[in-house]
């Protein structure tokens, strides 16, 4: 009988805050003073910067030393998620990569994908998108229309996929596609494929955003030919293998922080003299923010242990949601006037940004209903 969700309270070892120390020294020795930080992670990227991670063993830090992993914990890597988030470094190239994509092989793929793929993600040289949203099939993954047939040596890929972030400069993708006909179990029939985006017959087009940038993405494939070396796990298994990875996506403290920096902007701009009401909101987001950490961390610790917190994942993400799009809103209503031109700036990027995130990951509807059959309500 199921007994419910339990988030085990969880400190943080001493080895994970000497960590995140060295973490903070870094970033704040790599960023120039002007750089206008955001904590949303999609809204910055930088090679450069990602390689100089990877010399550190900040990127795939869980994995294994044979695949270029430094073999470290769930929570020393949770501490340097959440520092380079809060600090808004530039970290979109590796982010997708590092967090689910490298995970996902690990977990799924091949010895020859492992030994081919994550040494060069760990250096911060090698970088993935997410190949799921399609025009057409959004949350809803099972209705999804791009699709592989099998050839000689392999398959080859027709459809598109859209809201690719990253995907006009990144080297690969991982493809969710349909390789069996539909029947009434619309989850079966699913495949994971690893996409050269390279490919002369893969087309990438930009989108623009409301904040004017072209991070968003759709992916054309034109009979793509797909070897049977690039299939991750068995044809077939791609529903349970991208439910295994949406978990990734949705329990790290992205899913709270995007508009960390409007927060610490906030409270930088009103000092050390705020008015009743912005005190009483600071200490409101305040106490949401730490829950929501407290939570996520309690799931970094699930993750130790060697869980699959599924459920426990798309409550922090549903959460998560309601938080960040209240941040830039409420502070908005209550910002000091006049104020600084980097609030302003801070808060205007936040704004346009935000629509994205309530679908990144899945929507609400989705997220509830996950919740819900975990609860024994569906």
């Amino acid at each position: 009988m199921f007994q419910g969700l339990k988030f085990e309270p969880l400190t943080l070892p001493a080895s994970a805050e000497a960590l995140r120390l060295e973490v903070r020294a870094f970033v704040e020795s790599e960023l120039d003073i002007d750089y206008l930080r955001n904590s949303d992670f999609n809204a910055g990227d930088s090679a450069e910067f990602s390689k100089k991670l990877g010399s550190k063993g900040w990127i795939g830090m869980t994995w294994p030393k044979q695949y270029g992993g430094a073999e470290r914990s769930f929570l020393e890597r949770y501490v340097v998620t959440e520092e380079l988030l809060a600090a808004g470094a530039p970290v979109g190239a590796h982010w997708i990569a590092d967090r689910q994509s490298g995970p996902l092989l690990l977990k799924f793929g091949t010895e020859a994908q492992r030994a081919t793929y994550l040494p060069n993600v760990a250096k911060g040289e090698s970088y993935f998108s997410i190949g799921m949203s399609e025009p057409d099939s959004g949350s809803d993954l099972a209705s999804i229309r791009t699709s592989a047939v099998k050839v000689d040596g392999g398959w080859l890929l027709n459809g598109s996929k859209i809201w690719s972030s990253g995907a006009h400069m990144n080297h690969f993708m991982v493809a969710l596609v349909r390789t069996e006909p539909v029947t009434d179990n619309r989850h079966a029939g699913l495949s994971q494929f690893i996409v050269n985006l390279s490919d002369r017959n893969v087309t990438i087009t930009g989108i623009e955003n409301l904040a004017g940038d072209r991070d968003f993405n759709q992916v054309f494939f034109d009979d793509v030919f797909i070897p049977d070396d690039a299939v991750v796990g068995e044809p077939g298994n791609g529903w349970e293998q991208v439910i295994s990875e949406l978990g990734y996506e949705r329990s790290g403290p992205e899913r709270f922080l995007s508009a960390y920096r409007v927060l610490v902007e906030f409270v930088r701009e009103v000092g050390s003299t705020p008015n009743e009401a912005q005190l009483t909101l600071i200490g409101r987001l305040a106490s949401n923010l730490i829950t929501l950490r407290r939570m996520s961390i309690s799931v970094a610790g699930m993750l130790e242990q060697g869980k699959s917190p599924i459920v426990e994942a798309a409550l922090i993400k549903d959460l998560g949601n309601d938080f960040e799009r209240q941040v830039p809103e409420l502070l908005r209503l209550l910002a000091p006037t006049p104020h600084s031109k980097r609030f302003a700036e801070t808060l205007n990027q936040c704004i346009l940004h935000a629509p994205s995130f309530t679908l990144r990951g899945g929507t609400r509807e989705i997220l509830r209903g996950v919740i819900a059959r975990g609860l024994g309500l569906r």
